[in-house]
């Protein structure tokens, strides 16, 4: 944290950043020898300690500095090596990384296609990341074309045998990504790849020279190639930015990023373009470009969705890493050569990260990010930074140290609506497992008591939903005439019914996440109010069907009231909703799951109880109006792994990333071939003065 401070600004030290890296080194040298005498109770024996180190990099310079590494020119790539396909652009000046059939394997189908950059099928071999032994190699025999110095971790005894020394920072590299497209797509200045340059090397290259600058006298005109959006276009698609409400704590309010004078995205933050990638790109450009260069942004931003996942699934990853080869070689067929800087080819080593390092939110900078800000706003007096943080950390740790012995103390000078306004559970709906004896009870008394509706099992759910409470009522009470009964005193509250003064929240706070009624989140800027319910129901194809099946099914709703049922003993959170009728749901060629909100159905079953759901939004379909697409609040409890359990199923119900990406040859019968035309028609020239 300290470095930040020391060394910051245009006469920091740079690659002599080892001089003050060697304390640490001295450190970490003491703990790979040993810390001795550690006592392990589970075991009862002594064992000596070791510590290991993995340095993560937030930024592609730092990691230049540390490493020693080149990250500019033809071996920018730290993992390939001498080894990355690189490309110097003639009239643009810079570095292309393309070429990334390399990686896919021998029999592929896209191997034996013609490749974008020089015309021939592409048989090479991808090349091997560079180990530890293999760097040092280099480095020792004077191999200054990839590496300004030997780095001062090479003096830990263990550091050229890790498979990953320095891991990339998948905040930045998804930051960098996200920008290039939105840059490209709304021909943002300074971050579009896009330009008279960009079209002389398509030409130079022999690749889309249809593309090619036609000069004028006053202005040149640069033909609409397959990436370019036409001023209705970008209207709309910053129009969907612009009209989109996510949960509190989503993000921050993306109405705030839009111009929509300009039809641009201005002043994306790390987490905007998170937000963006992970689910909000693939929405708002659902209705433009054609077919190919759509599906393959949305094929990208369908791997790092897959990418960031919480829990990941070894045996996917193989497939994985082949599919986000074939997004590669898709956007080299329909986006220019200057598109393909260090960052995009960076996005085919993340699922070998993935494979020996873990999650990605083990290693990205958020946490670290955030709280350099806390660290910073420390700071009062900007000559004396450091004593400014120091004082205020003790003081904050020995405020929240007070605090521990003051839990059960109520607040002073709050008022008591705004206390109750947002509200917690009790005790939640743990109660409800012990009525599940009692229901088993209750089918069995009803097949005895009707035997000619055995058979009938729509008849008996109903009877059963209209009978159970006054029998549950009943059976407990006898139970408790009886001496040495069982019945607890939950259960006791339960059968005798709650409160008939039931109170309403406007909102209401479960899990640390917030819900809202429908018409709370009209007046705000957030969307709180939609749920998403995984029951196992029957499901009946008709009136006339006498054989239901029981089965899971997903429930979309919006939450119109919320109630507080109080048994005396306990509270349980109610939401009252509008649930979808199943003619308003559908599922699109992609996964995504389209809901018509003005359709309205299951009415004699509003009700459901609040630890029962998962928070959803819905944001307005641009190709489908009237139609919104449903996406899913992630889930920030990490260290819950029962929750994981709980809520995995849900996740991909209602979710449509987790479902994988199209095969190539799904993707090719989804989008076709653009063909020999690289114009795209219907789309205004592009006028350079």
């Amino acid at each position: 944290m300290m470095l930040t401070l020391l060394i910051s600004g245009p006469k920091q030290p740079g690659n002599d950043i080892d001089v003050y890296l060697e304390p640490l080194i001295d450190d970490l040298k003491s703990l790979w020898v040993g810390i001795r005498g550690v006592y392990d109770a589970h075991n009862g024996e002594y064992f000596t300690l070791r510590a290991a180190l993995m340095w993560t990099i937030n930024d592609f310079p730092a990691y230049r500095n540390l490493s020693g590494c080149v990250v500019k020119g033809y071996k920018a790539c730290p993992i390939c090596g001498d080894d990355i396909p690189s490309h110097r652009l003639k009239n643009g000046h810079k570095i292309c990384y393309i070429g990334h059939r390399k990686w896919l394997p021998i029999n592929h189908p896209y191997r034996r296609q013609r490749a974008a950059f020089n015309g021939k099928p592409e048989y090479g071999i991808p090349p091997e990341p560079l180990t530890g032994e293999k760097v040092l190699h280099m480095v020792e025999n004077g191999d200054r074309v990839c590496w300004k110095k030997k780095s001062i971790f090479f003096d830990l005894e263990y550091w050229k045998y890790l498979p990953v020394r320095h891991a990339l920072d998948v905040m930045h590299i998804e930051k960098n990504v996200c920008e290039s497209i939105i840059g490209t797509l709304l021909e943002i200045p300074g971050k579009n790849k896009d330009g008279i340059a960009a079209r002389l090397d398509l030409l130079n290259m022999g690749v889309k020279t249809d593309l090619q600058p036609e000069y004028g006298e006053r202005r040149t005109r640069l033909p609409p190639g397959p990436w370019n959006l036409s001023r209705a276009e970008k209207r709309e698609v910053c129009n969907s930015f612009y009209g989109m409400k996510v949960p509190e704590g989503y993000s921050s309010n993306i109405k705030n990023l839009v111009s929509l004078q300009d039809s641009r995205l201005l002043g994306l933050k790390s987490h905007d373009c998170h937000t963006l990638m992970q689910q909000l790109l693939p929405v708002a450009i659902r209705s433009v470009l054609e077919k190919p260069a759509r599906y393959a942004i949305t094929r990208l931003c369908f791997f790092f969705n897959a990418i960031c996942a919480k829990t990941v699934d070894v045996s996917k990853l193989d497939k994985l890493e082949e599919d986000v080869v074939v997004t590669m070689c898709l956007l080299e067929k329909y986006f220019p050569l200057s598109f393909f800087d260090i960052m995009v080819h960076l996005v085919v080593h993340l699922v070998r990260e993935v494979r020996l390092c873990g999650p990605v939110y083990f290693r990205w900078m958020y946490p670290f990010e955030r709280y350099m800000k806390v660290l910073k706003g420390y700071v009062q007096n900007r000559t004396r930074p450091e004593g400014c943080i120091a004082e205020r950390y003790i003081a904050e740790e020995a405020v929240e140290f007070c605090t521990q012995h003051l839990s059960d103390v109520s607040t002073v000078g709050v008022p008591s609506s705004q206390k109750m306004g947002v509200s917690k559970p009790l005790s939640g709906c743990t109660n409800t497992e012990e009525v599940l004896p009692y229901i088993e009870q209750h089918m069995i008394h009803i097949k005895t008591a009707y035997p000619k509706f055995r058979k009938r099992t729509k008849w008996l759910q109903d009877k059963h939903n209209s009978t159970f409470i006054q029998w549950l009522r009943f059976k407990v009470q006898s139970e408790l005439e009886e001496d040495n009964h069982g019945v607890s005193e939950n259960l006791r509250w339960l059968a005798a019914g709650p409160n008939m003064a039931v109170p309403l929240y406007r909102s209401y706070l479960i899990k640390g996440i917030k819900f809202n009624i429908k018409a709370q989140d009209d007046v705000r800027t957030t969307q709180n109010s939609g749920v998403y319910l995984l029951a196992h129901t029957m499901q009946v194809a008709s009136a006339k069907d006498k054989n239901p099946i029981l089965s899971n099914m997903g429930f979309y709703g919006v939450i119109q009231e919320i109630w507080d049922l109080d048994y005396q003993k306990f509270t349980i959170p109610v939401f009252r909703c509008d649930w979808i009728d199943s003619s308003g749901l559908v599922v699109d060629e992609l996964g995504f799951t389209l809901v018509d909100l003005s359709k309205i159905g299951h009415r004699n079953d509003q009700f459901v109880l609040a630890s029962q759901v998962k928070q959803i939004f819905f944001v307005d379909d641009p190709m489908h109006r009237g139609w919104s697409v449903v996406l899913s609040m992630p889930n920030r409890e990490y260290n819950d792994v029962i929750g994981d359990e709980v809520l995995g199923d849900v996740i991909i119900e209602c979710e449509p990333f987790t479902r994988g990406m199209p095969n190539v040859d799904t993707f090719d019968e989804l989008v076709g071939e653009l063909g020999s035309q690289n114009i795209r028609g219907g789309c205004e020239d592009i006028w350079i003065e």
